[in-house]
């Protein structure tokens, strides 16, 4: 009983994830992604990428975006999402 209630918990976030990827239809010619949208989209980056596999219209990045500021949001997102900061780090022992 507990690993479905595990299983339906997974499902249900990644289908509340689903519908913030890039290029799901969402924006409109008058909307563009900010420094926000980068970083949420910096962070389901991996996601995305097997979402566009099933789906063609879901993309990693939006190009309907503001320039600088949706990149850096999406690179800080990209950077700090798959352990780049780690690097600099050290353990304390």
């Amino acid at each position: 009983m507990k690993k479905i209630k595990i299983i339906l918990l997974i499902s249900i976030i990644v289908l509340l994830l689903a519908g913030c990827m890039a290029g799901t239809g969402r924006n409109t010619p008058d909307y563009k992604a900010g420094f926000f949208s980068g970083i949420w989209h910096g962070w389901i980056a991996p996601l995305a990428l097997i979402g566009s596999i099933f789906n063609d219209q879901i993309k990693i990045y939006e190009v309907n975006n503001v320039g600088f500021w949706y990149e850096l949001g999406f690179y800080i997102a990209i950077i700090s999402g798959f352990g780049g900061i780690s690097i600099f780090r050290r353990r304390n022992k």
